[in-house]
């Protein structure tokens, strides 16, 4: 595997599972685990993480309940984080009772409500590799391993503000503190079960020497922070930004140091007018798969026809366009669908936080989907694909679809 298929694959499946003693590939961190097998995922140049966009007042990427996600995560922190003096990874294990009951304590309550976000953020948390959750227990995901080392200093403070979900804090019995004088056998085998499990564990974290420092080193520290910058706006950002606001998109040398740096990673700059955004390079993304199943693209598909295609039969959208103020309504996808309503909002859901589709608002209806921010990503050729792939989907015996399986001849 190439390092730039190696680096696609880490960004559109999730961190990748390394043999024992098999090495990370160029870029990227290895997490070593006891047994010699290890994980790697994809390394920022000089030490940048995405938090970088805040200074340059940038959205990031959104999460669905940015807020509970971030309370469950410190929840799981508090609780798998128990050595203060080592760092957060790998930590260790703990029953996701344990973090559901410090999760009660932060947020003073534990009503039905309350207890379906937690559940929800867990599974967000998990799907983005940030928490594993398997059989009852929690454990720190790989990329709590990419925290730098300068904010573990903040984090461990922020620790010991937490409650610890044994203070016995107001709640309702749906997420109840336990009772450690009277634990419940299965609770007490879900603690057994996170204490043999950590016990005698080591990790190791191996960081790779000088992330693209060949092609920085020639800039001085003033443009070197403007292309790294602008490398994490492209790469992170939720919409495209503009050239006024990221310098080395605007000069063509700078530029194009950041273009190679994608080009490493599989991936390209993607133009709309003055704005830029960063998208899988047309060879590798063949090649780099994806997390989504059949459901989820049956269902985005379903999506794309009625707030895309028959929009644009209508002429209501241009023929380029794939961002849409057409909502395929709720109802409307359940009526052309024979998923089982579950499956049909699970598939959603993951759409959604993946965002290949986004949930409006349409006036007084119920509300529906429209294509999500990634479809900013697409490269021309790309879009030409997928555009094609909409005639066959929508009109497979129409004279169009025809046309186009003869040049696909």
């Amino acid at each position: 595997m190439t390092p730039e298929l190696a680096h696609a694959r880490a960004r559109a499946t999730g961190p990748l599972t390394l043999g024992a003693g098999e090495p990370a590939p160029p870029g990227m961190t290895r997490l070593g685990n006891p047994d010699g097998t290890g994980t790697a995922l994809p390394a920022w140049p000089d030490g940048a993480t995405p938090s970088l966009l805040d200074e340059y007042q940038v959205a990031p990427v959104n999460v669905e309940r940015a807020g509970e996600t971030r309370r469950v995560l410190a929840a799981a922190l508090k609780c798998c984080w128990n050595d203060l003096s080592a760092d957060p990874w790998p930590g260790s294990p703990a029953p996701v009772e344990d973090v559901l009951s410090a999760y009660r304590a932060l947020i003073g309550r534990g009503d039905d409500l309350m207890r379906n976000w937690a559940i929800g953020a867990l599974r967000r948390l998990h799907d983005s590799a940030w928490l594993e959750v398997d059989a009852g227990l929690v454990r720190l995901g790989p990329r709590c391993a990419g925290w730098p080392a300068a904010s573990h200093a903040q984090l461990r403070e922020l620790l010991r503000r937490l409650p610890s979900g044994e203070d016995g804090s107001t709640g309702l019995d749906v997420l109840p503190a336990p009772d450690r004088a009277q634990d419940r056998p299965q609770d007490r085998t879900g603690r057994q079960a996170a204490e043999e499990t950590g016990a005698g564990a080591t990790a190791s974290v191996s960081e790779p020497d000088g992330v693209d420092e060949d092609l920085l080193a020639p800039f001085d520290e003033r443009r070197r922070a403007e292309i790294v910058a602008a490398f994490m706006a492209v790469e992170h950002a939720a919409e495209p930004v503009g050239e006024a606001r990221f310098p080395a998109l605007r000069d063509p040398a700078p530029r194009r140091t950041v273009a190679e740096m994608l080009r490493r990673r599989g991936r390209v700059l993607v133009q709309d007018r003055e704005r830029w955004t960063s998208g899988y390079e047309d060879g590798t993304a063949a090649l780099a798969g994806s997390s989504l199943g059949e459901a989820e693209r049956a269902v985005l598909v379903l999506v794309l026809v009625h707030s895309v295609a028959i929009p644009r039969a209508d002429g209501l959208l241009p023929a380029d366009s794939w961002l849409s103020p057409f909502p395929a309504q709720v109802d409307e996808l359940r009526r052309h669908t024979r998923l089982p309503v579950g499956e049909l909002d699970a598939a959603l859901r993951t759409l959604r936080h993946a965002g290949l589709v986004t949930q409006v608002k349409a006036g007084e209806e119920a509300g529906g989907y429209v294509p999500g921010p990634q479809f900013h990503r697409l490269t021309p050729q790309a879009r030409r694909r997928l555009q094609e792939e909409l005639i066959l989907a929508a009109g497979p015996h129409t004279p169009l679809a025809a046309a186009v399986r003869a040049n696909r001849r």
